[in-house]
Parts: C-alpha cells; sequence; structure tokens
C-alpha cells in the first residue's frame, strides 16, 4: 500500500473541487481519436484557474489534444489529490510542495531526467531527485511574497516606502495610518481573514519568517524540531495585523482571502500581505500598478535594511508515472508547450505573474516580480521558503486554529497555545509523518 493510501484509509476525506471544465469528460485517459493520449492537469492554485482553463483550450485547439484542469479548493491540494489518484483517469499531472511533500508521492514520480522540459530548465536546481539521477519534479515558477504597497494611499497618509526600512518603522508607520482611520478614509492592513482561503498567509508564508532566522542561526536547511527562537517576533508582527485591521480580532476567523483582497482594491487599506501571484488579479480589478509596488516583511531580526522579499517555489510539476504511455507522452508535450511556446510562456507571464525557471520564459511585466529582481540587484537578500520544510498540513492546521483563537483573545495564555502548536506541533508531526 503507497504512502498516500494508508493516509487516505485512516481517515483522510476528499474535498469538493472548485473547478473541472476541460475538453475531455472525468474518467476519460484517451484523446478523442482513442490514440493520441490526453492529459488532466490537477492545478493548485485556485487564483490562476482561469488562466489555466483558458491555456488548456488553446493547446486542445492547436493540437488536438484533449486536456483537462481541475483546480482543488484553497488550503485542499493533498486531499483532492489522493481522492483523485484513487479513481480511474487520474491525474496525468499533479504537484508537490518541495522535498516533504514529494515523499508521498514518490512511488507515482515519472522520471523527467532528459525530457525535453527538464532540459529546458535554467538550472538543474530547479529539480527535486528521487535518488542520484531520477528527477522526480522540476519547479514550474519562482514566486515572491511580502507586503503589497498602495503607494497613493500610503502618500495620503504622509510616508513614502522609503520611510519603511525595518519592522519599527512599519509599525511606527500603520499605528499611525490605524489611528488617523476615520479621517483618512483607510487603514494599514486588510483583514488577516483566518478561513481556510486565507489562513495559510499566515500559518504558512508569515510563519516561514521565525522558521527561515532559525534555520539561518544554526546554519541548516531542515529539522526535525523547532525551537521556536523567534516567536515573540511573530506575535509582534501579528498583533500589528490583527490591531491596525480594516476589521477586529474577534472577526477574522469568518473572514476569507477574498474579502482581504477587495477590500485592498477597494482603497479600504495601504497593506496587503500577499504575493507576486496577486498581480493579475488587482490589475483586472482596475487597480493602477503603477501605484502599487512589494516590501518586504520586516520582522525585526538581522539586518532588515538589506533584506529582501519572501522568494521561491512550492510549485513542483510530477508526471503520474501510473497514466498510460500515450497520457504520460501526452503530459510531457503540454508540458513543454507550456513553457516554450509563444501562447504558454505568454500565458504565463502575462496571466499567471509566473517567473519561470525555464530557458525560453517570457519577461514579465509583474511589478511585483521587477521589485524582486530589483533588490536582488541592489544587493540585498532574499528570505527563502523554509516553509516547505513544515512537517504535515496538520501542523499548519494547528498553528492556524491557535492563531485565529488568539486573533479573537490576544491574551498570553492564548499565545502559549500559538507556541505549543509550533514547537510541541512540529515534532509531533516530524515524527509521525518519518514514522518514529
Amino acid at each position: 500500500m503507497k504512502k498516500w493510501q494508508t493516509m487516505l484509509s485512516a481517515g483522510m476525506a476528499a474535498t469538493m473541487l472548485l473547478a473541472g471544465c476541460g475538453s475531455s469528460s472525468d474518467g476519460e485517459s484517451s484523446g478523442s481519436d482513442g490514440s493520441k493520449g490526453s492529459v488532466y492537469y490537477l492545478n493548485f492554485k485556485p487564483e490562476q484557474d482561469e488562466a489555466w482553463q483558458n491555456l488548456a483550450k488553446k493547446y486542445t485547439e492547436e493540437k488536438g489534444v484533449d486536456v483537462k484542469v481541475v483546480t482543488a479548493a484553497s488550503g485542499n491540494y493533498e486531499t483532492t489529490l489522493m481522492s483523485e489518484m484513487g479513481k480511474s483517469g487520474a491525474p496525468t499531472l499533479f504537484q508537490v510542495n518541495g522535498p516533504i511533500g514529494l515523499k508521498n508521492w514518490e512511488d507515482y514520480a515519472y522520471n523527467l531526467k532528459g525530457t525535453p522540459v527538464f532540459d529546458q530548465l535554467t538550472s538543474d536546481s530547479y529539480a527535486l531527485y528521487n535518488g542520484d539521477d531520477d528527477v522526480a519534479a522540476i519547479a514550474y515558477c519562482i514566486e515572491s511574497y511580502g507586503l503589497i504597497v498602495n503607494e497613493k494611499l500610503l502618500k495620503e497618509a504622509g510616508y513614502t516606502v522609503d520611510d519603511i526600512k525595518s519592522f519599527d518603522d512599519l509599525k511606527k508607520v500603520a499605528d499611525d495610518i490605524a489611528s488617523r482611520k476615520d479621517e483618512l478614509g483607510f487603514t494599514a492592513f486588510t483583514s488577516t481573514g483566518m478561513d481556510g482561503s486565507s489562513d495559510w498567509r499566515y500559518k504558512t508564508h508569515l510563519a516561514n519568517m521565525p522558521i527561515y532566522f532559525e534555520y539561518k542561526d544554526k546554519e541548516i536547511n531542515s529539522s526535525e524540531a523547532i525551537e521556536g527562537k523567534y516567536l515573540d517576533e511573530y506575535r509582534k508582527i501579528f498583533d500589528l495585523y490583527i490591531t491596525d485591521s480594516t476589521v477586529p480580532g474577534k472577526d477574522l476567523a469568518a473572514k476569507t482571502g477574498d474579502d482581504s483582497r477587495n477590500e485592498f482594491e477597494q482603497g479600504k487599506a495601504v497593506f496587503y500581505q500577499n504575493g507576486s501571484w496577486e498581480y493579475t488579479n488587482l490589475k483586472d480589478a482596475g487597480m493602477d500598478t503603477n501605484e502599487l509596488t512589494m516590501i518586504p516583511i520586516y520582522f525585526g531580526v538581522g539586518d532588515e535594511e538589506n533584506q529582501g522579499l519572501c522568494t521561491g517555489t512550492e510549485n513542483y510539476w510530477v508526471v503520474n508515472n501510473e497514466a498510460s504511455e500515450e497520457d504520460i507522452q501526452a503530459t510531457l508535450d503540454f508540458m513543454n508547450w507550456c513553457v516554450t511556446s509563444e501562447e504558454g510562456t505568454k500565458a504565463m507571464a502575462d496571466e499567471m505573474g509566473f517567473v519561470i525557471p525555464f530557458k525560453d520564459a517570457k519577461k514579465s511585466d509583474n511589478v511585483f516580480v521587477t521589485k524582486d529582481q530589483k533588490m536582488t540587484e541592489e544587493g540585498k537578500t532574499p528570505i527563502s521558503w523554509a516553509f516547505t520544510t513544515i512537517p504535515s498540513e496538520e501542523w499548519k492546521n494547528g498553528v492556524g486554529s491557535a492563531l485565529t483563537a488568539y486573533a479573537a483573545d490576544p491574551t498570553d495564555g492564548n499565545w502559549d497555545k500559538v507556541k505549543t502548536a509550533f514547537v510541541d506541533g512540529w515534532k509531533t508531526e516530524y515524527d509521525l509523518t518519518n514514522e518514529k
């Protein structure tokens, strides 16, 4: 029995799917002529669903090969993947978030070494290996996240991004804006929504900060245990988010990712923690992208003036080795077309906002991508994505639940529960996932 099957038999339930439109119907595993093969891509990113649907349609029209894209609900990719892999006509293409995620699916990973899409990578450092020479997965996009800033509103409040070079600066500016929200007509931060569509920004992306700095101190890249050395700093910035927010902390449990983005688009807040993937949504909502930028999540640790954005990937493609030979070839052809053709590279750069690590990549007009590149050129140090080493989704859920309770009632006692979920939960989940 494979690892994911063991997990599923232990009681993990499948989730509903957000989207599932394509040329082929569910369960089919071959093209309309019975010989071309077909593609079934289980997409991880709800915000890029429409772009993937459009790209799949273009490919089918051009090549005559059926491509189905199904998008998992936010925060439920792993359970959706387990459910879909248990069906006939399982995904031919899916993704893992890094070495930890690959552990559950390495038995299904087709060896991509020597395939055209692998040979298009700008560096083999963007590949995950299963053994010495077996390429199990390849990264298909590099992204950055931080604090998205409405520079127009910031200026109306009397500041510019040059006034913010540290956590102390950020707190000073945010507290001042929040204190004048009735006068200004806006506040500092969008809602720190703890609904499942939004809580990943805090239980994963914000949690990256204390993990990253602890790893940096120890000069390690992963760990079976976490000390929580920087959880006080984690609390300080989370406090800032929930106190200088559009809504009270007690209301955050029900606030969604759409709520947070809508508040930003409507000019209700200056700062919005999110990533380069939001560029197209903000642009399509009519925001002037010349008035948007991104600054680091200043954390009060290290050389903050030379801190960059959080840059990395948790997006690795895996081809299902249990698919038919025809479907595997169709999938490899589709992947290669996405990262080499004019239509594919344009869609991935402009519509999805991706920087893709392939030789024929199109330069993105995404202002957040440009900002990351400029900061790196200036010698600022990007914050790497240490959260890809988080031992399990259950660890994130435990931290998220504790953060939600703390947001509603920010006492020392409730923060102690966040610490317990963070530190003790890490060790517990590491031991469980590594069968100790």
